[in-house]
């Protein structure tokens, strides 16, 4: 038994690899991505995607008998090595490589050394913090367990654990609820296509955004150039490279008024403007990527409805040609119509219900299993032998332990991805940027860690054998983690706070926040929240969904033909921008695209339970009327000048308002990532 497990592990080894590497084909562009970053973002995936076979293997071996045992199991020595290897991998690679490669990547130095020194002088000041929180956890440490190496150890994975787990706890916590909602929304075509229409005119504003970002930064590329044979020739080669990147065609960009280049060009200038032109370049890939794939999904969803009609379904892809699979013709159009219509509505709906049940026992578990394991539903779920001498865990138990740390790190990684808290990083198929690709490697190999183990504390004693906890993983990192009462206390209750995400996102208080404090950029943004509600932004994303595809399928009259009029009539385009300072002229259509399935009643848009009694406080106070004595105090004090604005100034000058923070200023969306 022992060699048919050392070779079925070493086919799921051989197995995630290749997902790993089909995944960085995906969002990576290889052939123009440096070996550096494609080696370096590949080993935290492959650790992260071999965790969640370690770790059932590691609970059959634990609780295998003197008889064998019923799954896959190996020798304690080849976990210890394999835990040893994945857990500081993943610790050097999240704390050291990843960060400087980031920086590296992101920087707009030409020489190496330049950037490799910057690199290193950005990472300097996060790492000073760490070490500073580290000396003042060093000294509890040593004051609790005594003076000597091993409460070093303990403190650096003790550490590197809860600043782990309090970030996956909070992304799992949105997971949980934000997955099998979303799910539970696409089964209803109508309600989908309503809503990527919402969604519609707020992705073409950031395309709007990105447009004009790229294009102010190309035309001082453009000043810079000519240049570079008089006061900028030591740059002659350095400014070259730039004007050989540059995408749009200088007859596209519209004259506007703003700063050249600098008189003197110098090393850092260049640095910053080639930085710059890389952020630019792509946050519009990324928006672009986003805007198509709205557009898209939204034909495809019209399309199903259409189909009820003639029973026929055929998508068209205006963008990029068929995938492989559908290269293949397994279905023709009836039977496509069939199982978009009909079979793939009732497939995710079930399968929301499913996962919803999922996470509704991972929340109940996390919740009780600190002072009351065994009411922790997910041990119960794990099939176990107590009574074999064979072992405890079985094949089936490993498989189903495999899928509970597989779903939670998927909640996870879900959120890591739609919660916009990190605006300046995001995955765009083929185009992905080399910070956002080490961004988002480091953070799968550092919430897989603590997920894993967290999982492993929702487990009862039943299932983890006699003496309890006995795994190489608990021998390996839980003992470290609870060697002071402090770290043993966090372990066990800390992650009761993963009520916070799940009530912040079932009840919709991120968008309420929002609402309250006046932000407009991607601070605490959510995909699935509805945007532009009451608006009437739904006909505007049609109309504009349309245009697209009018252009796309060839004609002259679609959204690209439109974006320079647009950006000469506004020079910036935001978020906080009225409807009216970007409306577009609009274009006649073929028909207007109509909700005709049953569940049209299902797109309407509904208020949460805190936006609907927030909603009653306000309409309820709005209509007491104000008491009398109040209206006579306002007749009885009188204005000063300066607020009435009569007299005091024979200019008449308004008084210079100050910005609301978020309004789209430039030093707002900088901090909120949208530039």
């Amino acid at each position: 038994m022992a060699l048919t497990s050392e070779v079925f592990s070493g086919l799921c080894l051989i197995t995630l690899s290749g997902v790993v590497l089909l995944l960085q084909r995906h969002y990576l562009p290889l052939r123009t991505t440096p070996e550096y970053l494609i080696v370096a973002t590949f080993f935290p995936l492959l650790i992260s995607c071999s965790i969640v076979i370690l770790v059932p293997i590691d609970l059959a071996s634990s609780s295998a008998g003197d008889d064998g045992s019923r799954g896959v199991v190996l020798h304690e020595r080849v976990l210890l090595v394999a835990w040893r290897v994945a857990y500081w991998l993943c610790f050097v690679l999240t704390w050291a490589v990843l960060p400087i490669l980031q920086s590296y990547s992101s920087s707009g130095h030409r020489s190496p050394r330049n950037r490799f020194i910057e690199a290193l002088r950005e990472n300097a000041r996060y790492q000073l913090m760490v070490l500073s929180v580290g000396l003042v956890g060093l000294v509890y440490v040593f004051v609790t367990s005594g003076v000597h190496l091993y409460s070093l150890k303990s403190l650096v994975m003790a550490l590197s654990y809860f600043y782990a787990l309090s970030i996956a706890i909070f992304l799992m916590g949105h997971g949980l609820v934000a997955v099998p909602r979303g799910i539970l929304r696409n089964a209803s075509i109508s309600g989908n296509l309503r809503r990527l229409q919402l969604h519609a005119p707020r992705a073409y504003d950031k395309l709007l955004d990105a447009t004009n970002d790229l294009e102010d930064v190309e035309v001082e590329i453009r000043e810079v150039m000519k240049r570079k044979h008089g006061s900028a020739r030591e740059f002659q080669d350095w400014i070259g490279e730039l004007g050989d990147m540059l995408q749009l065609p200088e007859s596209a960009i519209p004259i506007r008024s703003r700063t050249g280049a600098p008189p003197v060009i110098t090393e850092q200038y260049l640095a910053s403007l080639t930085r710059r032109f890389k952020i630019a370049t792509h946050k519009k890939a990324r928006f672009n990527s986003e805007w198509q794939a709205l557009v898209q999904s939204a034909a495809d969803a019209q399309a199903v409805l259409d189909s009820s009609r003639t029973k026929r379904l055929k998508f068209t892809r205006h963008f990029s040609g068929p995938s492989i699979f559908e290269k293949i013709p397994l279905l023709n159009a009836y039977t496509r119509h069939v199982l978009h219509y009909y079979v793939l509505p009732y497939f995710n709906r079930v399968i929301a219900v499913f996962l919803a049940l999922a996470s509704i026992c991972i929340i109940w578990s996390e919740l009780v299993h600190g002072f009351a394991p065994k009411l922790s539903l997910v041990s119960y779920t794990v099939i176990h032998h107590p009574s074999s001498t064979s072992g405890q865990i079985g094949f089936a138990g490993q498989v189903i332990a495999a899928a509970w740390i597989a779903y939670m790190c998927a909640c996870a990684y879900s959120s890591l991805t739609t919660v916009k808290v990190w605006g300046t990083h995001a995955l765009v198929k083929r185009m992905t940027s080399g910070s956002s690709a080490c961004f988002y490697a480091s953070y799968a190999a550092r919430l897989t860690v603590p997920l894993a183990y967290n999982f492993t504390g929702l487990l009862n004693k039943d299932v983890l054998g006699d003496e309890g906890h006995e795994t190489v993983f608990y021998k390996f990192l839980g003992k470290l983690i609870n060697l002071t009462p402090l770290g043993e206390g966090f372990d066990g209750y800390f992650p009761v706070l993963i009520l916070l995400p799940v009530a912040a996102t079932g009840f919709g208080f991120y968008g309420w926040v929002k609402g309250v404090s006046g932000i407009s950029g991607n601070v605490m943004e959510d995909e699935d929240e509805d945007e532009d509600i009451g608006t009437g932004g739904w006909r505007e994303g049609r109309d504009l969904i349309e245009r697209e595809l009018l252009g796309a399928s060839g004609g002259s009259t679609g959204i690209r033909s439109l974006l320079p009029t647009a950006r000469a009539r506004s020079p910036v385009v935001g978020a906080g921008t009225s409807r009216a300072s970007r409306e577009q002229p609009r274009l006649g259509r073929t028909g207007p695209i109509r909700l005709t399935d049953d569940d049209e009643a299902d797109a309407a848009p509904q208020d949460s339970f805190l936006g609907g009694f927030f909603h009653r406080v306000k309409n309820t106070l709005d209509t007491v009327e104000t008491p009398g004595w109040i209206e006579d105090l306002k007749e009885n004090v009188k204005k000063p000048k300066w607020m009435s604005g009569e007299g005091g100034n024979s200019s008449s000058t308004p008084r210079p308002r100050w910005p609301r923070f978020g309004d789209g200023d430039g030093e707002s969306s900088a901090l909120l990532g949208r530039r």
